[in-house]
């Protein structure tokens, strides 16, 4: 056995090689262990001190910790192991480029968590949708700023020539450009719908073909719920192109009728059926006091009365105009006002031959 652990693979010894083995597994358990003691000791602790802080960092924290106690396990373990020169120095800079993204995840994680847990809540204090809108945009911002930074840093100790590849990045950026001028488009009308306005969350809008409410606003397109429950994603540069029609900013709902009485309706009983009209629509609550009433025409089969009301803000506009709808087939129905359906009537004369 002794022998066994005396024999040379790829210049260590068996016992070389699994002694490293060991470290990284024991680092993988170690890991392990220190997440159960934060789960279970660590967090509860820091439920029972009045600031939050203590409580967001250690969320965010666990992970990563866990990560970089895993990484410096296998560095730990290979760093007693003897390679070729080469090897060490792609195991050097594969370590230090593993460990500069943790570090870059830990402290991403734990910007992020600040901004949400004391920035978010003050936006949505303020009385401004605007600040609503910008946020999601910020997080997403600084923690990709985060990111390239990290990415930048970890690829110049590596030993990557960071400005030869931001050099090569510049020659290409024309062609970039191009290819990307629908993304540019996208960004730009973002900008504009967060400067002019011409909706914010929640608001019901239309647009090419669809209805629904805006669910999200980002900085290259924007989700509408549709009335469907479907959730459909708009690129921002339809909103500069396009005419956007934003429901929810109407003062009023119009509500138009036509109503078509027998032509055996006398012109005390079509004064009658205007009056109902009126007196229907002014008795609701959730109506205005404008409206129209009219006797405008001379159907082909029967006598027209024209109503326009309009429904208030805020208001059930699908049962209110149920409600006026059932008033308006009961007072015509108790004072014998008929409605008119298409009919035609053939006179016939005989001719004598």
């Amino acid at each position: 056995m002794k022998e066994f652990f005396e024999t040379t693979f790829y210049g260590n010894t068996v016992f070389n090689w699994a002694f490293s083995l060991l470290i990284i597994v024991g680092s993988v358990v170690l890991g392990k262990l220190v997440m159960w003691f934060f789960n279970k000791v660590v967090k509860k602790l820091a439920q029972k001190s009045k600031t939050k802080l203590d409580d967001i960092l250690l969320d965010m924290v666990d992970d990563p910790a866990i990560l970089l106690i895993v990484i410096f396990g296998f560095w730990i373990g290979f760093e007693r192991l003897t390679f070729t020169p080469q090897i060490d120095q792609w195991l050097y800079k594969g370590f230090y480029f593993v460990l500069i993204l943790g570090v870059t995840w830990l402290i991403a994680r734990i910007v992020d968590a600040l901004i949400k847990e004391y920035l978010e809540p003050l936006t949505k204090k303020s009385e401004n949708d605007l600040d609503d809108q910008l946020l999601p945009i910020f997080r997403k911002s600084i923690r990709s700023i985060f990111w390239i930074l990290g990415v930048i840093i970890a690829l110049n100790n590596t030993g990557f020539d960071v400005g030869a590849i931001l050099a090569g990045l510049g020659i290409g950026g024309l062609a970039l450009a191009m290819a990307a001028k629908d993304l540019v488009s996208n960004i730009f009308g973002g900008f504009t719908v967060f400067t002019d306005k011409p909706f914010k969350i929640n608001d019901r809008i239309k647009i090419g073909g669809f209805d629904g409410t805006v669910t999200e606003i980002g900085i290259r397109t924007t989700r509408i719920r549709t009335l469907e429950g479907r959730i459909v994603t708009i690129p921002n540069s339809k909103f500069t192109g396009s005419m956007v029609e934003n429901v929810t900013l109407e003062p009023t709902r119009k509500v138009v009728l036509n109503l078509g009485m027998v032509y055996d309706t006398n012109h005390e009983q079509m004064e009658l059926a205007m009056v109902v009209l009126r007196n229907i629509v002014k008795n609701h609550p959730a109506t205005e006091e404008s409206l129209y009433v009219g006797f405008n025409s001379f159907g082909d089969f029967s006598l027209g009365i024209l109503l326009i009301y309009y429904i208030t803000k805020g208001a059930d506009i699908l049962q209110t105009q149920t409600d006026i709808n059932l008033e308006i087939l009961k007072q015509f129905g108790k004072d014998k006002l008929e409605f008119a359906y298409p009919t035609q009537t053939i006179l016939t004369q005989q001719i004598n031959p």
